[in-house]
């Protein structure tokens, strides 16, 4: 049947994958959390399970603050680069990659979808995990050190989408997939108004039918984001509009 007037033809193709890095890509928390242990001791504080995920998926200043009133008695900056330094020490032992995550970013990249990571860890260390990828999977980073305002602040994917219409004036957020595990890292994305996926780690995620929730990246492939953005773009669609995948 071919579209008519009265019956519009819309594309609904999958144009980016944007990704978290620390819990959908590599499992860097328990890094984290073994320096920010090891931090608050050193300062005479104490630090537990229940304090360390209040910090999963926030920027780092924000959990520098936190660390602050646990007792450590150094500026920001100084915490952050601290805490920066022990897990970049701990990744270039080993890089503690998700399951299905690498499967899954070689399938987009040799599907010639555009990958971009989007993380409040900042450059150094992305750019550790990263080097570690045997591909150029990654068209560009947008890492914590370089917005102003983290997540769950929008910021981030914004300025990833944004980056991408450089050289894709036609490309919108509804092209776009973000892959996260956190709270603050999902609310960031559904803020933007990408299509988002949910694979939750260390902590559950609540129901929200703003997004779609996987258990892994295990087993998935490029024709899912796809899926996920064809049902946007009919859940957007005027009635009576035929929907099609670009070739």
């Amino acid at each position: 049947m071919l579209a008519s007037a009265t019956q519009p033809f819309v594309k609904a193709e999958l144009k980016a994958a944007l990704w978290d890095m620390d819990g959908t890509l590599v499992d860097t928390e328990p890094y984290w959390i073994a320096a920010e242990r090891a931090l608050v001791e050193s300062h005479g504080g104490a630090w537990s399970h229940e304090q360390a995920m209040q910090l999963v998926g926030q920027s780092l200043m924000h959990s520098a603050g936190i660390l602050q009133t646990a007792g450590v008695n150094l500026e920001k900056r100084e915490i952050v680069d601290s805490l920066s330094a022990r897990v970049i020490d701990r990744l270039r032992v080993e890089v503690p990659w998700r399951p299905g995550a690498k499967e899954l970013l070689d399938e987009l990249y040799q599907s010639g979808v555009r990958c971009a990571l989007v993380t409040m860890s900042e450059g150094p260390m992305a750019r550790e995990v990263v080097a570690n990828l045997s591909k150029p999977y990654f068209e560009f980073l947008i890492t914590g050190d370089t917005v102003s305002q983290g997540k769950p602040h929008p910021e981030a994917y914004l300025a990833a989408v944004e980056r991408l219409q450089d050289t894709d004036p036609g490309l919108t957020a509804d092209h776009c997939v973000a892959l996260e595990d956190s709270v603050p890292g999902v609310a960031s994305a559904i803020a933007s108004g990408v299509v988002t996926v949910g694979i939750p780690h260390q902590m559950p995620l609540p129901e929200d039918p703003r997004r779609a929730t996987w258990d892994t990246l295990q087993g998935r492939k490029v024709a899912d984001l796809e899926a996920l953005v064809a049902a946007r773009a009919s859940a957007n669609a005027p009635a009576g509009t035929l929907l099609g995948r670009a070739n």
